[in-house]
Order: structure tokens, then sequence, then C-alpha cells
């Protein structure tokens, strides 16, 4: 898995990070950490799937201490290059490797952001919840952002595109091969209901909220790239309704958080 995102680490935030959608879906996501958990004190942050470091940067320039993984190795290298912050340590670990962390109950907060644990398979997202749960202190945050399977946006563009077969590809219980930069990654999506499933056992439910039900997915870009004020509209309309839960299944990505 690594391997496949070194190749994208390069220009990941010419095509994601800094790009309008993506702009505009990570503000949601902001807007939410900073009413719900970011203003109370200083937190101690495990971040999984970092990337190019955005997310573990802006965590870092708000004072939190935050260990930021991910399994690119030119990721992380990316993500080392963007900062000086020593609140902000960078370390290439794959997802399934997260029990080799000594920092047993060290964390309030675990957070990975825009789809990274698509990547996981249902026995190994199960695991995963498991060895959050040990490595959170008590009453910590596990605040994921994940590709839902029912996403209008999704099949709008399939059925304008004459790719009738293709509707509906996210709702499946089965990986989805997913191209970057012509490396095959295999993708399972989730709807909120499946991670309960996998963790109820494991976390309780705070919320869950709906992140890009309007705002399209990124694939779209370069069809908003020159309408900036109608992509506003939309982040617009995306606030008005994220607090209604029942929607997340059907946003390009949703929220959801959980405690230990």
């Amino acid at each position: 898995m690594g391997s496949s995102f070194d190749i994208s680490a390069g220009d990941y935030d010419q095509n994601f990070t800094h790009s309008n959608i993506g702009s505009s879906q990570r503000k949601q996501v902001y807007v939410y950490l900073k009413n719900h958990i970011l203003n109370y004190r200083k937190l101690d942050i495990l971040e999984v799937n970092c990337g190019t470091g955005e997310d573990a940067i802006w965590l870092a320039n708000k004072g939190h201490k935050v260990l930021a993984t991910d399994a690119s190795k030119k990721m992380i290298a990316v993500a080392r290059n963007k900062t000086k912050f020593k609140n902000a340590i960078f370390k290439q670990l794959q997802i399934q490797d997260l029990n080799q962390l000594k920092d047993r109950g060290f964390y309030d907060l675990i957070f990975s952001n825009f789809g990274g644990l698509n990547c996981l398979s249902p026995q190994d997202f199960s695991h995963f919840l498991s060895h959050s749960k040990n490595l959170l202190k008590r009453d910590g945050h596990l605040i994921m952002v994940i590709m839902s399977k029912n996403c209008v946006w999704d099949n709008l563009y399939l059925f304008i595109k004459a790719k009738w077969s293709c509707l509906g590809r996210r709702n499946t219980s089965n990986s989805n091969p997913v191209y970057v930069n012509g490396q095959k990654v295999d993708t399972w999506y989730y709807n909120p209901k499946d991670i309960l499933n996998l963790g109820t056992e494991t976390m309780n439910l705070v919320d869950y909220r709906p992140i890009g039900l309007f705002v399209p997915p990124s694939y779209l870009e370069s069809f908003f790239k020159n309408k900036r004020l109608f992509l506003k509209f939309l982040g617009w309309l995306d606030k008005c309704l994220s607090r209604f839960s029942f929607l997340a299944r059907f946003s390009d990505h949703y929220l959801i958080h959980l405690k230990a």
C-alpha cells in the first residue's frame, strides 16, 4: 500500500490538499474538530494516514502534540519538509502495525482524515478499532473521516457519463480497485452502521456527520475549478445540513466520532 501512495506524494497537495474541493471538505472537518474537541486543552494526538502532513501541521500549530503516521515513505518525507514544528513528529508506519507503538493509553485523540482507513478490509478495520482503544487514554476520542457507500455525487456522475453498469459501485461489501497514478489500491467503502457493527464492543458512538454531501468528490475538481462561488454555495449547504447524521451515508465522506 505504501508504494502506491509513494508515486502520488509529489503532487498530492496540488491535486487534492490545496484543490478547491479538498480545501472545502477539509474545512468542514476542521470546524467539527474545533467545536467539539480541540478548544478545551492541549492534546496528545496520534494521526493515522497523515499523507503530506497538512492536518498534523494544522494541529501542531494550535499547540497540540502530534505523532503523525503513514505507510508511504515519500508522503512522510514531504510532510517532514513542510514544517519545523517540534510538536509534530512524522513516522512511517502501516496501520496494521499500530500495535507496535509503545505509548499505550497515551493519546487523547486518534485521528484519520479523508478515506485512508478505506484501505482496510473489515477484518483489519476491526483490529484497528481494538488497537485504537488500547492506545487511547480513558475517555479518549477516535475521529475518522471515511468514504461512504451511497455517495449521491458518485452515482450522479456515473449516470451522466452513461456508465450505468457502475451505478452503486461503492455499495458492496467487497473491495473495489482504485487506481492511484496507475497503481491499484484495494478499497472498501463503509457506512456509519458498518463501522458501528465492527466496533460496538470496542468504542462508543459520540456523533457522525456528512462531509461532502453537496461539495462533490475530488475527481470533479477540473469541472468546479472555475466555479468557486458555486462551490462556496455548496459548502454553505453542507454547513447547514451537517447536523443531520442520517445524511452521512449519502455524502462523499463522513466524519464519525467514537469514544473509548
